[in-house]
């Protein structure tokens, strides 16, 4: 009965430490809504922790919409004149790579002035606890842009193995074969 409790120990053990969830989120822009017109980002940011190694998808009929990266002052006038990056596919991921704010307006005409805009503070990597606030500081400084690509990415965070399993392996034998 003692050997049956130990190897079941073990496995539930080792399933349990093998599996973790990544610091890194998925976030929908908009939520169900998407990217579109009539949606107040300012709301929709609000109370999200914003790290680096974080995703920003935006949905949007294509044609219908754009997601423009601009800096600060350009964000501030709605202006598009120059902008960092733009994409205009219908699924757009921005990859949040390092510290800072970033600023993403909306370039057909009218949207941005009608509140298509988002700007998000992106915090330092948390490792999985906390995270810095994600309202707009004010601060007019920008991070190097990282490219907007049209890939598509779902759920809320993703799941990683852990590097050190070889080492969860031998402690599970080692307690199996001392008979915990």
């Amino acid at each position: 009965m003692a050997g049956i409790m130990s190897k079941t120990f073990c496995a539930v053990f080792l399933m349990c430490c093998v599996f973790i969830r990544s610091s890194a989120t998925v976030y929908n822009v908009g939520d169900d809504s998407g990217w579109t017109t009539g949606v107040n980002y300012d709301n929709w940011s609000g109370g999200k922790n914003f790290t680096v190694g974080d995703s920003l998808v935006f949905n949007y009929g294509a044609g219908s919409h754009t997601v423009t990266e601009v800096s600060a002052s350009d964000y501030s006038s709605c202006s598009t004149s120059n902008s960092i990056s733009t994409d205009s596919s219908g699924s757009s991921t921005v990859q949040l790579k390092s510290p800072g704010t970033r600023y993403f307006v909306c370039g057909v005409m009218g949207h941005c002035a009608g509140g298509m805009k988002l700007a998000v503070s992106v915090g330092p990597s948390s490792g999985g606890s906390g995270g810095s606030p994600s309202s707009p500081t004010g601060s007019t400084t920008t991070t190097p842009p990282s490219s907007t690509t049209n890939t598509y990415g779902s759920g809320s965070s993703s799941i990683v193995v852990v590097p050190s399993l070889a080492v969860v392996a031998v402690l599970g034998s080692a307690l199996f074969l001392w008979g915990f």
